[in-house]
């Protein structure tokens, strides 16, 4: 991170260490001291508002006890409590360390449907190799406020293929002390009968769920995705108050559900079930099993599906897709899938994947015999919506840098154009009705969370009223922060949402732009001349991956240049703002001359000797000193990076990506 710029003026000293890396995370933003004086200075951390979100959101639980108590699970960015009194969300993980970063990703929530102020968390972000750390069960008997730990004897993965499948971790509601949890990795459902303190394999469980969506030689994608929901029957109450009828969800192609209705003792699959699909969420009401399914796990994939119930009295499987895979016009499968507690014939179902021209949301009235979709096709291009979204006020960088006009690409066409800015959604692997409010639904996307509080508008062919529901949720990937002793007190390299310029650390910012970049990767800006900043990053359609701003970030432009492929990687700025060094994802170090206005980044020349992704920064006083290091080396140059040359630094881990720390 680089220097506060309260400390600007203060004798730091400059240190460059390789360290390994670690994934990022969402991180508590440093804010101004509260108070200072010439010894000590006290800091007040709370989080930076971007506004609304930020990353995918792949699942919602609402408790069935206590009104007004909801969760939401993020896959990379922690728990959250919503607060009814405030109308944000409180964030629940903030306490964990560095050294427990990866239980920030949740990969499940159950709320005890007995006693709704004990919550467990099954937490862990990934499963392959990007950890070592086994994931753990985090149970708080005070609604969050507080948690115990216990760890499991697996990786859980809440950034891996299919997090938005679910809910994987249930508590039975006739006896509470019983929970079970479906795993990844071939591990297949276990149990516990202690609250979730120690936790056994239920060794007669017949599928471990085996699906991956590959390629097998990627650590990431090969990862079977394991047991992925399992839902209790509480009108099935035997002896010693357990749950005898048990339905569990498998990610698997062949049998899929399976039951028990022994309390667990035996397990079969459920006869004359539909093959082919994968199990997203299945939910039981009234007597009925409604399961929603695709042919890929997601979030991303996913091409066809279907929505089945099953009658459990009678044993008869009927198909009830919307729009069913036979058909041509099914292009997405179903994620979300919520039944109406109030009318346990309304259903509501998302398409997973409906990337164009927008999410698709589905809602019945009958069990699933007739659908009314969110939106439908006008006059091509034109869609006509049963929904008006509102954004700006709570996150306008939603937009992602375009215009917010719906039709900005079809002048003649009034709107909203076949693809709104922003959109309705996508990802949508997690939706869910109120149990106590038959007006008041929630669903996560990639970017945000959304919801309404009129949904039975719907129903009589009003509009539905759709708002960002995500005030409190900070779920960022940072990249960089600087903090120039002059302008915004913080600029930020976030992932997935490019970068912003916060002129108010407590309010909602606007995305950086022109160019827009899908992930900020660096940022810097030049010591003696600190309004002149630069950023790169990745994903600029086909633009070069580089800003400058000259105006502390008010406005930025492109840069005239960049060499051939660049992306990604770290970047310094001379300390007068005289040049600018690069060095790019997977290529070594370049560095340009500035002169004026469009002529920044004009051309580009490749330093000497300088390592291929090498972390750059530049010396704070010497326009013409740089440094690097990369490989357990470290490099410095004082010709404004035309050659680096080797230094005899010790101590330096051999391998990692490096970074460094600024004062």
């Amino acid at each position: 991170m680089q220097r506060p710029r309260w400390l600007t003026g203060k004798p730091w000293l400059f240190a460059v260490a390789c360290l390994t890396a670690l994934t990022i995370v969402t991180v508590l933003h440093l804010l101004r001291p509260a108070s200072a004086s010439a010894d000590v200075e006290d800091y007040i951390f709370r989080n930076v508002v971007i506004g609304g979100g930020g990353g995918f959101v792949p699942g919602i639980v609402f408790s069935t006890k206590q009104p007004g108590l909801v969760y939401v699970r993020t896959d990379i960015g922690g728990a959250y409590r919503w607060n009814p009194f405030t109308g944000r969300w409180i964030p629940l993980l903030d306490w964990l360390g560095p050294n427990d970063w990866n239980l920030t990703g949740v990969e499940s929530i159950a709320i005890d449907p007995v006693n709704p102020w004990r919550l467990y968390l099954a937490a862990g972000t990934y499963t392959n190799e990007f950890t070592s750390q086994n994931g753990a069960i985090l149970r708080s008997s005070d609604w969050g406020f507080t948690f115990q730990r216990f760890d499991l004897p697996f990786k859980v993965g809440a950034n891996m293929p299919g997090r938005s499948m679910g809910e994987r971790l249930a508590v039975d509601p006739n006896n509470p002390s019983i929970l079970y949890l479906g795993a990844r990795s071939g591990n297949g459902l276990w149990k516990s009968m202690d609250y979730g303190q120690t936790w056994s394999r239920v060794s007669n469980f017949p599928d471990s769920g085996p699906y991956f969506p590959g390629p097998q030689s990627n650590s990431y994608t090969a990862d079977p995705i394991g047991v992925v929901w399992v839902t209790f029957d509480p009108n099935t109450r035997g002896r010693g108050g357990i749950t005898q009828t048990i339905y569990v969800g498998a990610a698997d192609l062949n049998t899929s559900i399976y039951r028990t209705t022994d309390g667990g003792q035996t397990w079969a699959a459920v006869p004359g079930q539909p093959t082919g699909f994968l199990p997203h969420h299945g939910k039981l009401a009234n007597g009925t099993l409604y399961i929603s399914y695709s042919n890929g796990a997601g979030p991303y994939d996913g091409t066809k599906g279907d929505v089945w119930k099953f009658d459990t009295a009678g044993g008869t499987w009927t198909r009830i897709s919307p729009v069913p895979s036979t058909s041509s016009a099914d292009y997405f499968g179903y994620g979300g899938l919520s039944v109406d507690a109030q009318n346990p014939n309304t259903l509501v179902v998302a398409a997973l994947n409906s990337w164009w021209p927008d999410t698709i949301l589905f809602r019945s009235l009958d069990g699933g015999s007739t659908w009314k979709q969110i939106w439908n096709w006008g006059t091509y291009p034109m869609i006509v919506p049963r929904y008006l979204l509102s954004y700006a006020n709570i996150a306008p960088w939603l937009t992602f840098g375009g215009n917010p006009n719906p039709c900005s690409s079809l002048q003649n066409a009034p709107p909203p154009c076949p693809q709104p800015t922003p959109k309705l959604g996508w990802m949508v692997g997690s939706l869910e009705i109120d149990p106590f409010n038959s007006d008041h639904l929630l669903y996560g996307t990639g970017a945000t969370i959304f919801g309404t509080s009129n949904l039975t508008a719907w129903d009589n062919g009003g509009n539905v009223q759709i708002s960002v529901s995500a005030q409190g949720v900070e779920e960022t990937a940072v990249q960089d922060l600087i903090s120039p002793p002059v302008g915004p007190p913080l600029v930020s390299a976030v992932g997935d949402i490019g970068g912003f310029t916060h002129t108010d650390l407590k309010r909602p910012s606007v995305m950086d732009t022109n160019p827009v970049l899908t992930t900020t990767t660096s940022l810097d800006y030049a010591e003696l001349s600190p309004s002149f900043m630069v950023r790169v990053g990745t994903g600029n359609n086909g633009g070069n991956n580089i800003g400058f701003s000259t105006t502390s970030g008010a406005q930025w432009f492109p840069a005239a240049s960049a060499p051939a492929g660049a992306a990604g990687g770290f970047v310094a700025a001379a300390a007068d703002a005289s040049r600018v060094l690069w060095s790019p994802s997977g290529m070594g170090v370049f560095y340009t001359a500035n002169s004026s206005g469009s002529e920044y980044g004009n051309a580009w020349t490749q330093s000497l000797v300088a390592p291929v992704n090498a972390r750059i920064a530049a010396d704070r006083v010497n326009p013409l000193k740089f440094y690097a290091c990369a490989g357990g080396t470290f490099y410095l140059s004082i010709d404004g990076g035309v050659t680096f040359i080797p230094t005899p630094a010790a101590n330096l881990p051999p391998t990692g990506n490096p970074i460094y720390f600024k004062a």
